[in-house]
């Protein structure tokens, strides 16, 4: 897929409202199971839109989810191990590196760099992340639990300086991303899975299957 991403002004990003409102004309787009035949009975759904402001990319998630929990209780835990998690793959164009970022229902955050695909198969074989987290609080995020809507929001924003090695603007620049989710429900052994990308098999680290957004200015929008 590609996000044609717009930006947006200045909103009370502590308030779920607020955010909702602010991007009401953000194009949606959907989390899938593509590399399965038919989506799994368990399987609910995930719609997620963007924005930018200066240099940050701003994303709103909201995640359907029947069991809504996750048991991290500090920073750069194996969250998609220990409940939902909404997870967060983003690349310049110009580089090798990509962060993985995610974020759970109760505001918990992992956060991972890797300097190019041979250090995510090191991490795979040796089951040890410690080389690639971020140990400071790298980004904002919010989220909101509606359990009577069976439902919980994610809001982040996403410093340009994070994904890019360097401060600044993102306008007309290019990123790949992914978004993707683990929704686990107690009692039921394997999570369910699902991304943005449309992958032929489920490995989220597969970047010729991400997405590309592009970051244009309100004059661009008005033209087209």
């Amino acid at each position: 897929p590609e996000i044609t991403c717009e930006p947006l002004p200045k909103f009370d990003s502590k308030n779920l409202e607020n955010v909702r409102r602010a991007f009401q004309s953000a194009t949606p787009i959907f989390l899938r199971q593509t590399w399965l035949n038919e989506e799994e009975k368990n399987f609910t759904a995930t719609v997620v839109q963007t924005g930018w402001r200066e240099n940050s990319l701003l994303v709103f998630a909201e995640l359907t989810d029947a069991d809504i929990f996750n048991r991290a209780t500090r920073l750069n835990q194996r969250t998609w191990e220990l409940g939902d998690a909404f997870e967060i793959f983003l690349a310049s164009t110009q580089n090798e590196s990509y962060v993985e970022l995610h974020v759970t229902p109760e505001n918990r955050h992992l956060q991972l760099c890797f300097p190019d695909a041979n250090s995510v198969e090191l991490a795979r074989k040796t089951g040890n992340l410690e080389n690639f987290l971020i140990p400071h609080d790298a980004f904002f995020s919010a989220t909101w639990i509606e359990s009577e809507n069976s439902r919980w929001n994610v809001y982040a924003e996403i410093p340009a300086a994070l994904v890019c090695g360097k401060n600044g603007f993102l306008e007309n620049t290019r990123w790949h991303f992914s978004f993707c989710r683990y929704d686990h429900t107690r009692g039921i052994a394997e999570p369910v899975i699902s991304s943005t990308s449309p992958h032929a098999k489920a490995d989220f680290h597969r970047r010729q299957d991400w997405g590309a957004i592009h970051f244009k200015t309100r004059s661009q929008f008005s033209q087209a």
